[in-house]
C-alpha cells in the first residue's frame, strides 16, 4: 500500500510539471521565431550551384555541345570563334575563362553566406592559395578531349598574377592540360597591357593560334563589348548571337558577374541595400490585378 502511495503522488507531480513543461516549450519555439536569418543574395545561387542535379546537368550539357561543335570546326580550316580571316595553317586553340567556368567556387560563395561576410581581396586571395576549387561538371572531360586532338587550352582568368601558381597547382592537380611548355595560364596584370578587359590577351593568343572555341561564364570573357546597361548589354549580345551554341559557349552562374552589377551601374559604392534596390528596379514584374475572378 505505501509503494501504491507513493507511485500515486509521483504520478500527480509529474501530471502538474507537464503544463510548465509544455509552456516553457511554446516559449523557447516563439523565442526562435523571433530570431531572423541574415539575407544574403547569393544564398539560392550557392545552394543551386553545391546541392543541386540541374547544375551538373546544364553544365555536362553545354560541354557536351562544345565537344560536338569542336570536331566540326577541327574539320573547317575556316572557322573561328574570334572570326579571324587569315588562320587556316596555324595551330588551333580553346580560350576559356576559368572560375565557373571550368573550376567551381562555390564553396567560397557559400562561406560568405554562412558567415554573413561579403566578397574581399583578402579572403579570395586566401581562398586562392588554399587550391581548393574543384571541376566544374563536364570540363575536365571537354579540355581532355580538346588536348588529344592537339588543341592548346588557353585559360585566360581575371584572377591575380600573384595568384597564379596556387592556381596552377589547382588546375594541375584536377587533371586539366597544362600546355606543356608554353604558358597557358594568362592572368590580369601578368603583362603591362592585361588588365580586367580580356581583349588584350585574346588577342595575344588569337597572333599564333586559330581560336575554334571560347568559353565562360560571363558576356566579358567573350567581348568587351560586355559593359554598360542591361539594355546595351542586350544590343551586344543580338549582334553576336550567332556565335553562341556554334563556337562560343556559356556556362551559368548565378552567384555573381556583370549581368549582376549592370542595373546599379557597377557602383560598389553604394551600399548593399542600395544596390539591391537598383536590382529591383532592374526587374520586369507581372503584378495581379487584385479582382476576383469570376
Amino acid at each position: 500500500m505505501k509503494r501504491t502511495i507513493l507511485l500515486a503522488a509521483s504520478f500527480g507531480s509529474a501530471v502538474a510539471f507537464m503544463p510548465a513543461l509544455a509552456v516553457a516549450q511554446d516559449a523557447k519555439t516563439d523565442e526562435a521565431a523571433m530570431e531572423t536569418t541574415p539575407q544574403n543574395d547569393i544564398l539560392n545561387a550557392a545552394l543551386w550551384m553545391q546541392n543541386s542535379v540541374e547544375y551538373k546537368a546544364n553544365s555536362m550539357a553545354v560541354y557536351a555541345l562544345a565537344k560536338l561543335k569542336l570536331d566540326d570546326a577541327l574539320a573547317d580550316t575556316a572557322a573561328s570563334a574570334l572570326d579571324q580571316t587569315d588562320a587556316a595553317d596555324l595551330p588551333t586553340a580553346i580560350i576559356i575563362d576559368l572560375d565557373e567556368t571550368a573550376i567551381d567556387n562555390s564553396a567560397y560563395e557559400s562561406g560568405l553566406v554562412t558567415t554573413g561576410t561579403d566578397y574581399s581581396s583578402k579572403t579570395w586571395a586566401e581562398w586562392t592559395s588554399a587550391k581548393e576549387a574543384k571541376a566544374v561538371p563536364g570540363a575536365l572531360d571537354y579540355l581532355q578531349y580538346a588536348d588529344s586532338k592537339g588543341v592548346k587550352v588557353f585559360y585566360v582568368s581575371n584572377r591575380k598574377t600573384a595568384e597564379e601558381e596556387a592556381t596552377r597547382a589547382n588546375l594541375e592537380a584536377l587533371g586539366f592540360p597544362m600546355g606543356g611548355n608554353v604558358d597557358t595560364v594568362l592572368t590580369r596584370d601578368e603583362k603591362e597591357d592585361w588588365g580586367s578587359d580580356k581583349q588584350t590577351r585574346r588577342d595575344f593568343v588569337s597572333k599564333d593560334y586559330r581560336v575554334v572555341a571560347m568559353l565562360g561564364d560571363n558576356f566579358n570573357d567573350f567581348t568587351s563589348d560586355a559593359g554598360g546597361s542591361p539594355e546595351e548589354r542586350l544590343a551586344a549580345f543580338e549582334k553576336m548571337q550567332d556565335h553562341f551554341t556554334k563556337d562560343w559557349f556559356m556556362l551559368a552562374n548565378p552567384t555573381y558577374g556583370s549581368w549582376e552589377s549592370a542595373p546599379f551601374g557597377s557602383d560598389y559604392s553604394l551600399s548593399v541595400d542600395q544596390r539591391r534596390a537598383k536590382k529591383i528596379e532592374a526587374l520586369e514584374p507581372w503584378e495581379p490585378s487584385g479582382e476576383t475572378a469570376q
